[in-house]
């Protein structure tokens, strides 16, 4: 079936709690297919054969739902976002509305209640990490990564689940969606790289703010960012990379077990990666 957000993972999780062998792909994938094969038509009954032979030939993947702890935490942290994005709608209404006191007063007090159930679910998303061990030590190895804090960790454990399961750091950040995008074709074709951005983009806009602050309190990613920007890169493409970064250390500490060591991702800047 095609990835759809929480509708395939709840469809695809009793699909295999019955015991049925169920792969999730991407849309991207089917549809470039379809486009291989030429495909006029779009109907449920085309769709059904489509995903048929895109399976017999491509062969993807089996599926297997995260644990339930982390489902869990998932639902956790999308609820968070769904009240901070309510917070940010009502500081918009707000700055609208200024003239009004009435309206005023009434987005004043959503705005506090609001942020009261926000620092609720926050706490029990940190009660939730903290009740289960395996949580608890990725969290403690993530936080040691200058960047990541106690907002940015639950969404990495949340989006990404047991990183372990990725062969190396570059198949989580393809993951992602921040690896290189080159557009090179002859002598004539010299685009300019930048991140894929075919991957999980929650995961993507989790990791903006963390690469910013990475660029100026991480030792690693300061130095990594450092030499782009005398290079010339571009002030986003550099953040681009900073992100990418990141995801390499994410994906180092919690392969290896051990906290971020500056001393160990040091002589590792220049060794090519980022953008």
């Amino acid at each position: 079936m095609e990835a759809t957000g929480p509708y395939s993972e709840a469809c695809a999780a009793a699909l295999t709690d019955a015991g049925w062998v169920v792969a999730v792909v991407n849309p991207a994938r089917v549809k470039g297919f379809a486009q291989g094969e030429l495909s006029r038509n779009k109907t449920d009954s085309a769709d059904a054969a489509l995903l048929a032979r895109f399976c017999a030939q491509m062969k993807p993947e089996p599926w297997q739902p995260a644990p339930m702890e982390v489902r869990q935490l998932r639902a956790l942290v999308d609820r968070l976002q769904v009240l901070r994005d309510m917070q940010q709608q009502e500081r918009n209404r707000l700055e609208a509305q200024a003239s009004n006191e009435a309206v005023t007063q009434s987005i004043h007090g959503h705005l506090a209640w609001l942020e009261q159930c926000a620092r609720q679910l926050q706490q029990q998303i940190d009660d939730h990490i903290d009740g289960h061990p395996g949580l608890r030590q990725d969290a403690q190895l993530l936080a040691s990564i200058p960047g990541l804090g106690r907002v940015t960790t639950p969404k990495v454990l949340a989006f990404l689940g047991d990183v372990r399961r990725f062969a190396n750091a570059k198949a989580l950040a393809a993951f992602i969606g921040v690896t290189p995008k080159q557009r090179e074709s002859g002598s004539s074709v010299r685009g300019r790289s930048m991140i894929s951005r075919t991957g999980h983009a929650q995961m993507r806009k989790a990791l903006y703010m963390p690469a910013l602050v990475a660029a100026r309190h991480n030792p690693a990613v300061k130095v990594f960012s450092d030499r782009l920007k005398a290079g010339g890169m571009a002030p986003k493409a550099v953040v681009g990379a900073c992100m990418h970064k990141l995801a390499l250390l994410i994906y180092g500490v919690l392969r290896s077990g051990v906290p971020f060591d500056p001393r160990i991702a040091m002589p590792r800047v220049d060794l090519g990666d980022g953008i």
